[in-house]
């Protein structure tokens, strides 16, 4: 690979960073903050890459025709790996395989901010999960959520509601579980999106991965909706 070729690959691999940045494709990676920082390094590969075909360009005019580059190490085309792997594999967000293969990431907050209005109040896996493990739901003061996540089923069949939460990036997923009882529709299916509405329910059980605490919710309601732009929990470390 000649420093042309180098500059062409580093070229597309910017404008790919550029493009996943700019849009949600990124969010199947890294979480919602890390995108300027996405978008920052595509503007520098394709910075790179036009100083490096313009450096090469007058290079090549001062030399003449009779001076010969020498060849790049051929290892060099692995970059094209990257590339190819961003442009031809789009992943979709982990789902249930990976959520009933991890213990619940679940952890006891330092405190616990206002209910968001609503009836029934919209909340998050994560947010649910921690004011009904730890709060014992008095922050909840009796009142209806609502709760989004994907559906996961154990081998018992039994059912829970989840969404994935990170700290960097997909590699580092782990999921919060919320485990459902009460009117479950007759059919679930795994890896499908639910708006469930319920109550809080004081009844506990622990994830047999890592013995970690998993709540109940008493589902009242159920609703199918699409996968959302951002698939993994916004409230993780915040």
């Amino acid at each position: 690979m000649n420093r042309q070729a180098q500059a062409a690959v580093l070229f597309l691999l910017g404008a790919v960073l550029l493009h996943a940045g700019a849009t949600d494709l990124a969010l199947r990676y890294v979480k919602a903050d890390l995108r300027p920082l996405l978008l920052l390094s595509g503007a520098v590969l394709i910075a790179t890459a036009l100083a490096t075909a313009w450096y090469e360009r007058r290079r090549g005019r001062r030399s003449g025709p009779r001076e010969h580059a020498h060849p790049e190490p051929r290892v060099a085309w692995l970059l094209l790996l990257p590339l190819l792997a961003l442009i031809l594999i789009a992943p979709p967000a982990l789902g249930s395989y990976s959520a009933l293969r991890s213990g619940t990431a679940l952890q006891k907050p330092y405190a616990y901010g206002p209910l968001p209005d609503g009836d029934p109040v919209p909340l998050s896996v994560v947010d649910y999960a921690s004011r009904a493990a730890y709060g014992h739901g008095r922050s909840l003061h009796g009142r209806p959520v609502r709760v989004t996540g994907f559906l996961a089923l154990d081998r018992s069949g039994a059912a829970y509601l989840v969404r994935m939460a990170l700290n960097c990036c997909a590699a580092d997923a782990q999921p919060v579980k919320i485990a459902l009882t009460g009117k479950l529709p007759p059919v679930l299916r795994p890896d499908a999106w639910l708006e469930v509405t319920g109550r809080y329910t004081p009844r506990l059980t622990h994830d047999p991965v890592n013995d970690g605490p998993v709540p109940y919710l008493e589902v009242t309601s159920v609703r199918p909706v699409p996968v959302p732009s951002d698939p993994y929990d916004e409230t993780w470390n915040n």
